[in-house]
């Protein structure tokens, strides 16, 4: 079987192991092409190939599986691959070094760059790889989960290494500001905002006692310079405000 065609780097291949159920199939190919990663393989699956379980949960990933196999066994599916991760949650009596999934996954782009061929093991869900299969990797990929209860379902898997591959490689702002069809403040809006608040303040006597009052308004527009107002929020404050002073006339 051959991968569809990629353009370098080329992206690991994510390779299961003795898969006992098709829909774990299927859920595993969307979890791929939810973070763009379309080389899947499937060696010696329970139920059979083609699986029909496992194109209905792929819903519209499934060319992955058009591809995917099936494959003899674990040496025939990494038969092209340059560097072998294996995943697994149980200790092993293997001398390879073990990563997190970041971890593994920076390593894998950096070996893609270099024009190497990267594989990914997961297991069958019952028991996940054995000794054999570990055996044919470079390293252990584990991740840090709880010890009484480590199994994580194979399609959760694929996709936690998917997300780690997809983002390294995709510049992703860890905190966004959603505007909601507005736009912020501009400094002088700020400020004749801050004019309002000072005007109505001063009106209440809230400026006392008078010693007191360059700090109370230095507070004040260090507060609104601070806020990061966007101008439907500076219109509503002028609203708050006129309701206010209508009202206390």
């Amino acid at each position: 079987m051959t991968d569809p065609v990629s353009s370098d780097p080329i992206p690991p291949v994510f390779i299961l192991v003795r898969p006992q159920m098709g829909e774990n199939i299927g859920a595993a190919a969307r979890a791929m092409l939810n973070f763009g990663l379309e080389r899947l393989r499937v060696t010696d699956p329970r139920d059979g190939w083609p699986s029909p379980k496992a194109v209905a949960m792929a819903s519209g990933a499934g060319r992955l599986l058009d591809h995917a196999g099936p494959f003899r066994d674990v040496a025939h599916a990494i038969s092209d691959c340059d560097y072998v991760f294996a995943t697994t949650a149980r200790g092993r009596e293997l001398t390879k070094p073990i990563l997190t999934p970041e971890a593994a996954m920076a390593e894998a782009r950096a070996l893609s760059a270099a024009g190497k061929r990267v594989g990914v093991l997961f297991g069958p869900e019952r028991t996940g790889l054995e000794n054999d299969d570990v055996a044919l990797a470079n390293a252990i990929v584990s991740v840090p989960v709880n010890p009484d209860f480590p199994s994580l379902n194979l399609a959760q898997c694929v996709l936690l290494m998917g997300y780690e591959w997809r983002r390294q490689g995709v510049p992703v702002e860890p905190r966004v500001m959603e505007l909601a069809r507005t736009e912020f403040a501009s400094r002088i809006e700020v400020e004749k905002l801050g004019d309002h608040f000072e005007e109505r303040l001063e009106a209440a006597g809230f400026f006392f006692p008078p010693t007191k009052a360059p700090g109370m308004r230095l507070a004040l527009r260090n507060m609104w310079a601070r806020l990061g107002l966007t101008r439907a929020e500076v219109q509503t404050f002028h609203g708050m405000l006129r309701q206010i002073a209508r009202h206390l006339k």
